[in-house]
């Protein structure tokens, strides 16, 4: 049924991910009549017991992260990547940085902790990513001086010594503070066989390299007016983990803490909170009025400190459990070890389908949804061609006598005679103004890319905004299309303002504007989906035409391709986490500025590069002749091209976008007008038919200007831009 309410998790961590799980493993358990968004600043959470294994260097990253996008996408919930500012009570809305807040109907905080500050200038370890990439950039055998002495701090130590740091303990007290005298023992034994020294009775503002000092939950959660505790900031809550007088919050985890049990911040009681949130969320939305399930936290918790090997033979790890302490021994290790495992495996038992079963189940989405070429060029070749003064009009010629618009297909504008085949252009000429620009406009859109509206209208209206930028021209102002799913009327309007301000997010900085649009509902469980109509303007000698080329010229690509299998790759659940944030966050870089640095460096002809890939574009380009004059032949290097991380590898596996078996009909142009430089593996032939979406620019530069145009965009940030081909003179 269409959806009503908005649930939104705020945090991934540990509770959240479970709930993910869970939903994902029983759909059954997850609230009926609801959309479902998770709001983190990151991507994976790290799972906490197998952190002083990361810095001790025993895991990799991927081992101890749990994939909070991958989880959103099997439980059905949206995954938003922001950081989170505020929350306003009165409106029930989350807050976010740079973009407009998610209201919802109910919240469930789960965000973990924060260091508390340090006087002595001590770097937090939590948040725990920027800690880790600190850590990274450190010499071997740096000395570290760290504040603390709970067992955070102990373990911290010891996961610093075996990883070749050199570090020391800053105590406030004589001895550390591990819960009982035999735990403090048994903890000052393990630091003197790593020869970790002790700094005993250091004032808390004495100078500190690490901060490892108690938690706190973020400062944010007080200033909104919610109950928190006094001395930690975290949320107060009832044993169903209600916040107290705010029945549509709830709070678990690091950040929450149950007014009758109060416990410390650790990962074993936010794990065991997850069942009861589940049930509480699910029965406050689908049974409101019906009493939650209480929950009492265990009164006590096992706790195994693990050495990370910092003694140089077999990592050992000592029990603790209340006043005893027992080991340190390897078998404690091996026991934590198992444990912390098989935490992790609960994560890793909902596997990825496997390669090519994806694109068989699952078409794509962006712009691999388009047309594939072969139907929409066929099409085209048919139509009857329009009176001849509806003709497109040149760059440079007089005004038609009664000038339209011409034929503009799937984002590309075509003319064609029946029977012959349409010659496409990025954008639509239309009349020059009054001043003698030239108008140009262009329509793209797709079925959502990803499941934040947001995030999706920006990256579309990038996308869209491309093809003008391939012609040379500054995009002035847009009109769009939103399609909205079946919803409540208040989930409907949320969703249609986030799109816009998406969209917003690429214009206000171009000094265009959204002119206006219409809006659908979808039907028959259509989602979410955004069509523009773009306008731009170029003087007529900057006009950028596909071609044709120019021998001797070179080719410059702005920015890595393999957005496609990516995505494709992702609805299967086998790209990894950092692969999909590094391609975001390349897809979000607007290539507006690279008009005037193209123009100051001569180009001649450009495209940009989209859903029918590399060679599929760079064969318009090199068909783009005009009459009478043979077209141009072009050498390609394959090694030159940059692929985004991962696409490589997963092309390798077989991954594939659902598109790419159609654009493989383009390979044919390896045997005719594009030659290889050298010979290319079986992936990087798959990487030249990968669809794009928010794909680089493809341009061609006098050879003598082209170094300078790749130094000039590198500077500007495209730090891939790359050489790739050169034009011959005749076809090879």
């Amino acid at each position: 049924m269409p959806p009503k309410h908005h649930l939104v998790l705020a945090g991934g961590g540990h509770s959240h991910a479970l709930l993910l799980r869970m939903w994902a493993m029983d759909p059954k358990r997850r609230p009926a009549g609801s959309l479902i968004s998770l709001v983190s600043r990151h991507s994976s959470a790290l799972y906490s017991g197998m952190v002083p294994g990361l810095v001790a260097g025993l895991y990799q990253t991927g081992e101890c992260a749990m994939d909070l996008r991958r989880l959103c996408a099997r439980a059905g919930v949206a995954f938003v990547l922001a950081e989170i500012s505020g929350l306003d009570l009165e409106r029930q809305e989350l807050l976010l940085e740079g973009r407009p807040g998610l209201r919802y109907d109910r919240l469930s905080l789960d965000l973990g902790a924060v260091t508390a500050s340090d006087p002595g200038g001590g770097r937090p370890v939590k948040p725990l990513e920027p800690f880790l990439a600190w850590l990274g950039s450190l010499p071997p055998g740096a000395p570290l001086r760290i504040r603390g002495g709970g067992q955070a701090a102990v373990e911290l130590a010891l996961a610093l010594a075996a990883r070749g740091y050199r570090p020391q303990l800053l105590l406030r007290g004589e001895s550390p503070s591990l819960g009982s005298k035999a735990a403090n023992r048994a903890g000052e034994r393990l630091l003197a066989a790593a020869s970790i020294p002790l700094q005993r009775l250091v004032p808390g503002d004495a100078p500190a390299d690490l901060a490892c000092t108690g938690s706190r939950a973020p400062a944010w959660l007080a200033a909104s007016g919610l109950p928190v505790d006094a001395a930690s900031g975290r949320v107060l809550s009832e044993p169903s983990l209600q916040v107290l007088g705010h029945p549509a919050l709830f709070a678990s985890g690091d950040c929450g803490l149950i007014t009758s049990d109060p416990r410390p911040a650790a990962g074993v009681w936010a794990v065991r909170a997850a069942p009861t949130l589940a049930a509480n969320l699910q029965r406050s939305l689908e049974q409101p009025g019906r009493p939650l399930r209480p929950w009492r936290p265990q009164a006590r918790a096992l706790q195994l400190l693990g050495d990370g090997g910092a003694r140089g033979g077999q990592p050992q790890a000592l029990a603790l459990w209340g006043s005893l302490a027992l080991g340190p021994t390897p078998w404690l290790w091996g026991w934590k070890e198992r444990i912390d495992r098989g935490f992790m495996q609960r994560f890793e038992s909902l596997a990825p389908m496997a390669a090519g079963a994806a694109s068989e189940a699952m078409a794509c989405r962006g712009c691999a949804a388009k047309l594939a070429a072969s139907p929409l060029a066929s099409a085209l070749a048919r139509l009857p061609a329009p009176p001849v003064e509806t003709q497109r009009p040149s760059p440079t010629g007089p005004k038609p006598a009664n000038p339209t618009s011409p034929l503009r297909i799937q984002g590309k504008q075509a003319n064609a005679t029946r029977g012959q085949t349409p010659q496409p252009e990025d954008a639509a000429l239309v009349p020059t103004t009054a001043s003698g620009e030239l108008l140009l406009q262009s329509v793209d859109g797709f079925p959502a890319l990803v499941d934040d509206p947001w995030l999706n209208a920006r990256l579309t209206t990038l996308h869209a905004c491309s093809d003008l930028w391939a012609c040379g021209a500054r995009v002035t102002s847009v009109q769009a299309l939103v399609t909205v799913p079946e919803a409540g009327p208040r989930l409907q309007e949320d969703l249609l303002l986030q799109s816009l301000a998406g969209v917003r997010s690429v214009l206000d900085p171009l000094g265009a504007s959204l002119i206006g649009g219409h809006t659908l509902e979808g039907r028959d469980g259509a989602g979410l989906a955004l069509a523009l109509t773009v306008n731009g303007t170029v003087a007529p000698p900057h006009f950028w035409p596909k071609g044709p080329l120019q021998p001797g010229d070179l080719l410059l690509l702005s920015r890595p391709i393999g957005t496609g299998v990516l995505f494709a790759s992702a609805m299967a659940g086998a790209a990894e986490a950092a692969w999909l944030d590094g391609a975001l966050a390349l897809m979000q870089q607007s290539q507006a500025e690279l008009v005037a640095l193209l123009q100051a460096h001569g180009c001649r002809a450009c495209t940009d590069i989209t859903g029918f890939g590399l060679l599929g574009h760079l064969g318009e380009m090199v068909a783009a002749a005009g009459p009478g004059i043979a077209s141009a032949g072009v050498e390609l290097d394959g090694s030159a091209i940059p692929a985004l991380a991962g696409s490589l590898e997963l092309l390798e596996q077989g991954h594939a976008s659902s598109l790419a078996p159609s654009n493989a009909a383009a390979l044919a142009l390896l045997d005719g007008p594009i030659r290889l430089k050298a010979p290319l593996s079986t992936a990087q032939l798959g990487l030249l038919i990968d669809p794009q979406t928010c794909g680089p620019l493809l341009a061609a530069l006098p050879a003598e200007q082209a170094p300078d145009a790749l130094a000039a965009m590198r500077a500007a940030g495209f730090a891939q831009a790359a050489v790739i081909g050169r034009v011959l003179g005749t076809p090879p």
